[in-house]
């Protein structure tokens, strides 16, 4: 592994089975993150970011779920383990922000306990110490009542602070890596802004790795160093942000970016639209650009039959030759 990397992903496969057969919702993907580095993952729904994200911790149903490759976490490979080893990494060495804290709490746990949780399995502290740590963990996520929190039941917290209460157990025992799934989708947009400044907060008081899983791309500038753009289960671009935001190349990422609404959009103009939709995993093409359908206007003959990265300038790589020649519809 290079200085620094905490996790590097090497051709991940994560297949599910559907009627008897495994389809791949993500497909081929290689990246790595480093300590103090937020790595970004966007795409819309359906794209596979969330299904990456549960694989690196092994969070999927394996009755149902197929995940191949390597995922390697400080030089150990997490697919090699088992269960109870997998827990010694679970909650110390990385933690998980979910999507949706309501259903991610335990209803039937006040918020405390629930913290207290990983500080029991991990940590060797008496009852005293856990709570104590418990209380420091919640001032520091920025809920005003602490005490008051620690002995309430989710239900009784507002969406804000339920997900505060889910960023205190993620960051209990101070992880290398933390996976932020999509943590202000549910809220309104001034809790979005806190969180995401609670996150940028935390993250460079404990020089931690970050993988951010969104589909917003203004979240994206805000907070991350790097970004994968992920589109039918395939990384298609991947690079620092600046170079992204300032030179996307391949289709699928100069279309994100053209149906994000701007402030120097002039008025009455129609924002860009990307035609059809993400294919189901039974229809997604195994050969060729799988983007192609969505620009039925860029010949066949500027895809490549077996899509490749090209590095077009150094850490920023781009799937598929088709961004060569390619322009936006109504670009002349």
């Amino acid at each position: 592994m290079e200085k620094n990397e905490l996790l590097r992903i090497d051709n991940l496969i994560t297949s599910f089975r559907i009627d008897g057969r495994h389809y791949a919702a993500v497909d081929g993907v290689s990246l790595s993150v480093s300590e103090n580095e937020v790595f970004a993952i966007v795409g819309e729904s359906g794209c596979g970011k969330s299904a990456l994200a549960l694989s690196v911790l092994s969070l999927h149903n394996s009755t149902y779920t197929k995940v191949e490759g390597n995922i390697y976490f400080k030089g150990t490979d997490l697919l090699t383990m088992n269960v109870d080893e997998l827990n010694q990494f679970r909650g110390k060495d990385i933690g998980m922000i979910f999507q949706d804290p309501l259903t991610a709490l335990n209803p039937l746990m006040k918020i405390g306990e629930q913290i207290e949780e990983s500080l029991t399995f991990h940590m060797k502290m008496d009852k005293k110490q856990k709570k104590a740590r418990t209380i420091e963990l919640l001032e520091g996520v920025g809920i005003v009542s602490p005490e008051l929190t620690y002995s309430q039941f989710p239900h009784e917290l507002s969406g804000g602070m339920r997900q505060r209460a889910m960023i205190a157990i993620a960051l209990a025992c101070k992880p290398s890596l933390v996976i932020a799934d999509e943590p202000t989708t549910a809220l309104d947009v001034t809790i979005q802004a806190q969180i995401l400044d609670l996150l940028k907060k935390l993250q460079k008081e404990m020089k931690s790795g970050i993988i951010l899983i969104t589909h917003d791309l203004g979240v994206v500038a805000e907070m991350a160093d790097k970004v994968a753009v992920m589109y039918a289960g395939q990384v298609v671009e991947t690079g620092a942000v600046g170079a992204i935001f300032k030179n996307p190349l391949h289709p699928y990422t100069r279309s994100l970016l053209a149906s994000v609404p701007s402030v120097d959009s002039a008025e009455g103009n129609r924002l860009h639209v990307i035609e059809g939709m993400v294919p189901s995993l039974k229809n997604m093409e195994r050969e060729g650009c799988r983007f192609a359908p969505r620009i039925p206007w860029v010949d066949k003959s500027e895809h490549e039959e077996h899509p490749k990265y090209h590095e077009v300038d150094k850490g920023h790589f781009v799937l598929c030759s088709c961004y060569k020649n390619f322009s936006m519809r109504g670009e002349g």
